[in-house]
């Protein structure tokens, strides 16, 4: 860096400090939430696989871009960016510089942008699914995942009455399916331009079931309904591992012949759970350690570096905050609603707290409704049924994305 360059730094430093100090703030604040991001991640009060790194990147991004404005990120390296990836690059050039000089950019470039992490991690959830717990009870579990989605679905019309187009609207609202590589996959296809606010604030959000849903379950279901016993099933069904591959390889062709926009979701998730049935085990070992915990490792990497103060300024960030928390809250409501229709068909005999399992955030939800029940009564078991909603969730949220990717392009024609 040449005396002029150096000059210009301290120039630009003064300039923002003189007419932008809300930026510096944004930036200290966000550091400050990087920090406490991978403090409850360390304390596991919310989920630490993503936190963790997503805090660190947060917290780093903005330290290194402190004092600097657009123009300064640029004259050092940053270009369309910040200093460690470019979300946005149009000459191929610049393009290929970058690949070789950042190293977070060609993880973003090669697999974040264009949706690739997604189908990795959906995939590694498939490796882990055992859908098994559907086919034992396929109505009630769908039944619910189902009224989970409702935020999914009503957060759409609200979000167009708050001013947003129909794919911005249908990416927001895919944050109530409380599944993250949907979200991503949904935004990359329909609202590209600001995918990267959308993206970030639905895994700072699902962080939040983590340790939002419990108070959610405590208001809406008093302490002896949520102490109830699941009583035994009159007949035990026992779903071999031929018939789960079955399922999986018709409801991977049905849902791809259906919905072909979305066909690498639903091919991702559903070799998964292929792998998994047909016990390749070098397989399964290598997609459930290696590449779900890489690519899970990375997407909150390269979540949190996206976060600069200037990603969250954006006027539209707002708007999401608020629609992203509505669609969580909402489809936590309506989980536990279709928990309660199942109390009152089962008279009284149907523990409602499984509803909010049919939020697709696996493991997660069912690990909260299970949590909740045992605090109340330590020796009732619903965790069966609630990875039975649980896993049903993933599959209505991915088919709910198929269905906003495939649809919201041709009503805008």
């Amino acid at each position: 860096m040449n005396p002029n360059d150096l000059l210009n730094l301290f120039q630009g430093l003064a300039t923002l400090v003189a007419s932008e100090p809300h930026i510096i703030f944004a930036r200290i604040g966000l550091i400050a939430l990087g920090l406490l991001l991978v403090y409850l991640g360390k304390k596991e009060v919310l989920e630490p696989l993503l936190m963790i790194p997503m805090g660190m990147g947060m917290s780093a991004v903005n330290a290194g871009v402190l004092f600097l404005t657009p123009d300064l990120i640029k004259a050092t390296g940053g270009t369309q960016g910040n200093l460690f990836v470019s979300p946005i690059v149009s000459d191929t050039n610049n393009l290929m510089y970058l690949l070789q000089v950042d190293f977070i950019q060609p993880i973003y470039t090669l697999t974040f942008s264009n949706g690739l992490i997604a189908c990795f991690v959906f995939m590694g959830i498939g490796v882990l699914l055992d859908v098994g717990y559907v086919l034992a009870r396929p109505f009630e579990s769908m039944f619910l995942a189902l009224c989970a989605e409702f935020g999914t679905i009503a957060t759409f019309p609200i979000a167009v009455a708050m001013g947003l187009t129909p794919p911005q609207a249908a990416s927001v609202a895919m944050i109530g399916g409380a599944d993250g590589p949907m979200v991503l996959y949904t935004s990359l296809s329909l609202a590209r331009d600001i995918f990267v606010p959308i993206t970030v604030v639905a895994y700072l959000y699902l962080g939040l079931t983590y340790g939002g849903y419990p108070y959610l379950i405590k208001l809406l279901i008093p302490k002896h309904i949520r102490a109830i016993k699941m009583p035994p099933p009159e007949k035990v069904t026992i779903i071999t591992s031929t018939e789960k591959l079955i399922f999986a390889v018709i409801t991977s062709a049905v849902l791809c012949f259906l919905f072909p926009v979305a066909a690498p979701l639903f091919l991702s998730l559903f070799v998964g759970v292929a792998v998994r049935e047909s016990g390749l085990t070098h397989f399964a070992k290598f997609i459930e350690e290696t590449l779900l915990y890489g690519s899970t490792f990375f997407l909150g990497l390269t979540l949190g570096i996206l976060c600069e103060a200037n990603t969250i300024l954006n006027p539209m960030i707002f708007k999401l905050l608020i629609l992203g928390i509505l669609s969580l809250l909402l489809s936590g409501i309506g989980g536990i609603a279709g928990g309660y229709v199942m109390y009152f068909l089962r008279k009284g005999q149907y523990n409602p707290t499984i509803g909010i399992a049919a939020v697709s955030c696996v493991p997660t939800t069912a690990k909260v409704a299970q949590k909740a029940v045992s605090a109340v009564s330590p020796d009732s078991i619903i965790l069966p049924e609630a990875l039975g909603a649980n896993i049903s969730g993933v599959i209505t949220t991915a088919t709910l994305a198929g269905i906003y990717v495939t649809l919201v392009p041709l009503f805008m024609k």
